[in-house]
């Protein structure tokens, strides 16, 4: 066990309800705690009064997009700390570099499954199975 690396406070930022729930329950089964925004401005927000030590966001939101929330996020005071896993709706290498120079930790992609969204919180540390992770290790990253 790699308890150094377990975080406890996740925030999930998508625009749809059901995306929200589905992360929510499968984050939750990891026994960590779940804040959900539908927007930037509202993840702002919490990041604003709380600072998570993950983020779940959507690459395409309607206004700010997932690659804007970063990069706000980026600069703001402890917004370096939290590990953020961007989800594309497309495999282009464009937009994976676009999220990744904005400040994710990691991408994945639409649809996803249950135990993709295990795999990539523990692979950032989300979770206290993070050292018998099965993702192979990727350098620079955040």
């Amino acid at each position: 066990m790699n308890e150094g690396l377990w975080m406890g406070h996740v925030l999930v930022v998508d625009d749809s309800t059901v995306i929200r729930k589905i992360v929510r329950r499968v984050l939750e089964g990891m026994d960590l705690e779940i804040t959900e925004a539908s927007d930037v401005r509202q993840a702002l927000a919490v990041c604003s009064l709380s600072m998570p030590d993950a983020i779940f966001v959507d690459g395409s939101m309607p206004t700010l997009d997932g690659c804007e929330f970063l990069r706000r996020l980026r600069r703001m005071h402890g917004g370096d700390g939290p590990k953020a896993i961007i989800c594309l709706n497309e495999n282009d290498v464009a937009q994976i570099a676009r999220g990744m120079h904005a400040g994710a930790s990691d991408y994945m992609m639409k649809p996803f499954d249950a135990d993709h969204v295990r795999a990539k919180f523990a692979f950032v540390g989300a979770s206290q199975s993070s050292a018998t992770s099965t993702i192979p290790s990727l350098a620079n990253r955040r």
